[in-house]
């Protein structure tokens, strides 16, 4: 049985990282569009799409306080004149995890476009289809299945993001603490190691579950 604290921490991490999935979904559609047609600059802006993957958590939640934090240009112009505040605060630690975890979403959407018969898009457009029927009735269709895994593996991803969220949101319980900073909360307190034990047990359970909904998701769209 989870203490209302864990569960807390359990239900803002559901939170965090669907938030985060769903804001980066577009945007990671539109990316993967982009870099599967193979423009000019496609090198250059695919290494900058996936740079979260290899640059130290710590290292993006700085960039972010540096950008977002409350004295900054960007986030002390957002707090002034829209009142939306990041740092501190759970939307902060939704936006640390889309940027984790937006190359995830665009990697398998890629893979998904790439893989698919370019001939179904030129048949269309030469029976009359406008881009936008083409976008909607064949591309999108044709990406499902990297949309569906990319959208579960970056939710699962999501859920156990750690460095990120610290550096740019801190450890507030019940406004920033989610799983994994729980976990670490536990470890630094006298007697917490059942607790710890307790959320990893947690932590792996809910990896395996939308792992493997994302894998069978994605074969069952396939077929």
């Amino acid at each position: 049985m989870l203490t209302p604290a864990e569960t807390a921490a359990l239900m803002l991490s559901l939170r965090v990282s669907g938030v985060a999935v769903a804001c980066a979904l577009p945007l990671a559609f539109l990316t993967a569009l982009l870099l599967a047609k193979k423009p000019v600059g496609t090198t250059v802006v695919g290494g900058i799409v996936h740079l979260p993957l290899v640059l130290p958590p710590v290292a993006v939640g700085y960039l972010l306080l540096v950008v977002f934090g409350a004295r900054a240009p960007v986030g002390a112009w957002l707090d002034q004149t829209l009142g939306i505040r990041f740092v501190f605060s759970w939307t902060g630690a939704a936006l640390a995890s889309a940027l984790i975890t937006f190359p995830l979403q665009v990697r398998a959407i890629r893979l998904a476009l790439e893989s698919a018969d370019p001939g179904l898009i030129e048949a269309a457009r030469t029976l009359g289809a406008r881009r936008l029927d083409r976008l909607v009735n064949v591309t999108l269709p044709l990406a499902l299945p990297g949309v569906v895994s990319g959208a579960i593996t970056a939710f699962a991803a999501a859920l156990g993001e750690f460095g990120a969220i610290i550096t740019f949101v801190s450890n507030i319980p019940g406004e920033t603490q989610t799983l994994p900073l729980a976990i670490y909360a536990a470890l630094q307190a006298p007697g917490g190691e059942s607790e710890a034990a307790r959320l990893c047990v947690l932590s792996i359970l809910l990896a395996l579950i939308f792992l493997s909904a994302g894998e069978f998701a994605s074969r069952r769209i396939w077929r």
